[in-house]
């Protein structure tokens, strides 16, 4: 199924948000709660699935509603549908301060994206958000992005999100070595592994953690300044990193000394 052609804008710079108009009869399919108002015109109904498959059985429904559990989102998407006679607009919000970062499909290798499990915000009907296993253990048991990935496949807009700036980085046969969890998204010929981060003494007081995310290859990788569990912890007063670099051991030596 082509997706819908869609146009958008971006709004605002430190908390974005994404207006999408919609020619009659174009839907957007999107998260669970992530509305933030739509004009007149505008109907919305939840479905098990994304909607990229029109001949798609109950089972199937269910196994891909089954596998959006695992990845930690919602049982059913929301399908936003210009129902009027003239285009309408239906605009997103992300859940936690950051970027809102447009991806065309049709110009990303294989119209495959790979991405972090919350990352998907939004995109045109058509587009195919399944399940992406991580077949590394080690990518899986140390990293930030975890073992369980999205996968977003088509050929229209795609949106997703970030916490704090995001930058885009293309690689060229060469090797990138990134905070774990910063990795929002990466082109899926690129390898995607955990490794230590240096020596035992730089991994001990280094401050930057006991390991980082390596990507190998040609293609592109998308960054994130800030992701939401560092911020968490940042900001959590109960948290034992609180005030304390990130994925330092000392941080958490150090609260035995608190009073």
């Amino acid at each position: 199924m082509r997706s819908h052609e869609i146009d958008y804008k971006i709004l605002g710079e430190d908390i974005q948000i994404v207006e999408i108009e919609l020619d009659p009869q174009e839907t957007v399919i999107a998260e669970a709660g992530s509305m933030l108002f739509m004009e007149e015109g505008i109907t919305f109904e939840t479905k098990m699935g994304d909607g990229s498959q029109s001949n798609q059985s109950t089972w199937d429904k269910i196994f891909q509603a089954g596998t959006r559990v695992l990845m930690g989102e919602s049982l059913f998407m929301t399908h936003f549908t210009n129902q009027g006679g003239k285009k309408a607009k239906v605009a997103f919000a992300a859940p936690y301060p950051g970027t809102i970062r447009p991806v065309d499909l049709s110009q990303i290798n294989g119209n495959t994206l790979i991405v972090q499990k919350d990352a998907f915000l939004c995109a045109a009907l058509g587009t195919s958000i399944s399940i992406h296993l991580n077949r590394r253990f080690g990518s899986g048991l140390f990293g930030g992005e975890g073992f369980i990935l999205e996968k977003i496949q088509g050929d229209g807009m795609a949106f997703i999100h970030s916490g704090g700036v995001v930058i885009e980085r293309q690689l060229n046969n060469e090797t990138l070595r990134v905070d774990t969890g910063c990795v929002v998204a990466f082109e899926p010929q690129l390898s995607f592994d955990i490794e230590k981060s240096g020596s035992l003494k730089s991994m001990v007081f280094g401050g930057e953690g006991l390991f980082l995310a390596t990507l190998r290859g040609t293609g592109k990788v998308w960054i994130q300044s800030l992701p939401i569990s560092k911020l968490i912890a940042r900001l959590s007063p109960m948290s034992e990193n609180a005030g304390s670099e990130s994925g330092s051991v000392l941080g958490s030596l150090g609260s035995i000394f608190k009073d």
